[in-house]
């Protein structure tokens, strides 16, 4: 009998192992021949802890189908509401308490039951910032915080997570290959925010030492209660409702457990709405260390003449954003919008070419409250430094009490907005021109975004015009390969 056991066991792992085999491409395997296997596979598909809500001074819950607490009580079907007190939380039903701890878990008892949170901010501290009601499935993990509050954590499977991420990052009407493109970047990317993946990076001081420079950059938040948020910041996940649909699911299941991997590890695969025209590099948003497989790179057929990648200069960067160059996410009309943008960002039409305007007293204002900083009024905004795609890195403020450098990509379009420039690709103007210290400046900018690997509504132009989801990862992501890894 053990013989027979390990005669199964063994041909169990050698099928397994066959089966991953054909689930990779060719040149994966040779470059994994030349480097070595590097990549430690999980062998099932992982759980994942989701931040629905941070500091809610109460929760409104509507239960649908049967719960479960950890102590085994039955928490049935109804309206519920989680209020903190002094050392813990209430569980109030129908005004009168159930339960009392210092965390709640509440798991479902069967693959059917559900919950609906009401005002759950998405988009926070961007334009497009709103209150939703929200459902999700899986398990709701309640706890108060340090300071009194609560946080909402909502525990579910990843397949199941990305169902909701791909039509809440996009419209699940987006044609098929773009979705499963999606879901594949979508799974790289959380599997790299985990701790066994994770590649440890440095943290970016706020002052450089010895000098009047401010560099800081916001990566996925170092969440100690959770895995990921479920904002912008992190990647939007805004319940199961957006991932009712069979596109949505289709587009999952086509992809299972397939991510991408460079030399044999796992891809940290970005993405943002609009490049502008232009993909940017990993260090110009980010830690200053390369991603190979990101990098910057024209996003179209053929790169209009008269320019050359990287751009070199701030002339050469001046003509790219000013014009309107055709590119795959240059606007492609109203009625492909439609299918492939959410609602909520239909709103922003001036994404590839807009413009900004900051008065001398709102740009004095914002640096006070972004930066902390009074340099008195603003003599000049000048780029120090851009990235290939046009993108500053590092921009100069002068003002009449100190100068001051700042950085990186989304430091710059937060200090400059009352929510966020939508890129840091933009050139400046005074007004009027000639004056010492202008009454305002005028921004003029190209994308919507970082810009660092696939260009969202660009790879969903690209299905629109017949590419299949491996090329369209092949385009943003050069010389990663999609493996499937459980």
């Amino acid at each position: 009998e053990i013989f027979n056991l390990s005669v199964i066991f063994v041909s169990f792992r050698l099928l397994r192992y066959l089966s991953f085999l054909l689930n990779r491409d060719l040149p994966a395997l040779q470059l994994l021949a030349e480097q070595g296997e590097r990549l430690k596979l999980p062998d099932v598909e992982p759980q994942l802890s989701i931040g629905i809500l941070e500091e809610a001074e109460s929760l409104e819950c509507e239960i649908s189908g049967d719960f479960a607490l950890a102590d085994g009580r039955s928490i049935p079907s109804g309206c519920y509401r989680i209020v903190p007190y002094a050392d813990g939380l209430t569980l109030m039903g129908e005004q009168m308490p159930i339960a009392s701890d210092i965390a709640f878990d509440l798991m479902p008892q069967d693959a059917s039951g559900s919950f609906t949170l009401s005002n759950v901010v998405i988009g926070k501290g961007f334009h497009w910032e709103r209150r939703e009601q929200q459902s999700f499935s899986g398990a709701l993990h309640i706890r108060r915080s340090p300071t009194g509050r609560l946080t909402i954590i909502n525990r579910v499977g990843l397949e199941r997570y990305l169902e909701s991420v791909i039509s809440s990052e996009m419209s699940d009407q987006a044609a098929p290959e773009f979705l499963k493109a999606h879901a594949v970047i979508s799974r790289s990317w959380v599997l790299a925010q985990l701790p066994h993946w994770r590649e440890n990076r440095p943290e970016p001081p706020a002052v450089l030492p010895g000098s009047d420079e401010i560099v800081r950059w916001y990566d996925r938040e170092n969440h100690d209660e959770f895995d990921v948020c479920a904002d912008d910041h992190c990647q939007r996940y805004q319940g199961t409702a957006k991932a009712a649909t069979k596109n949505a699911r289709s587009a999952v299941e086509a992809t299972y457990g397939m991510v991408l991997t460079f030399g044999g590890r796992l891809c940290d695969a970005r993405f943002s709405k609009s490049c502008g025209g232009i993909t940017e590099r990993f260090s110009s948003a980010w830690a200053n260390v390369e991603a190979p497989y990101l990098d910057v790179r024209y996003d179209g057929e053929a790169l209009p003449p008269g320019f050359e990648l990287p751009l070199r200069s701030e002339a050469a960067s001046e003509q790219w954003i000013l014009g309107r160059p055709p590119s795959f996410c240059a606007p492609p009309g109203a009625e492909v919008l439609s299918r492939i943008l959410p609602g909520y960002d239909r709103e922003t039409q001036d994404y590839y070419r807009w413009t900004a305007r900051i008065t001398q007293a709102e740009l004095c204002a914002l640096i006070v409250r972004k930066l902390g900083l009074d340099l008195g009024r603003v003599h000049s905004i000048e780029a120090v430094e851009r990235g290939g795609s046009g993108r500053i890195v590092r921009l100069r403020l002068r003002g009449e009490r100190r100068t001051v450098i700042i950085g990186k990509e989304l430091e710059i379009r937060r200090a400059l907005s009352v929510s966020h420039l939508y890129s840091s690709a933009f050139v400046i103007e005074r007004e009027p021109a000639s004056a010492s210290i202008p009454d305002a400046f005028i921004l003029r900018g190209a994308g919507w975004g970082h810009g660092v690997g696939l260009c969202q509504i660009g790879a969903a132009v690209m299905a629109e015009k017949g590419y299949d989801y491996r090329r369209i990862l092949a385009w943003y992501f050069v010389g990663a390969v999609p493996e499937r890894i459980y």
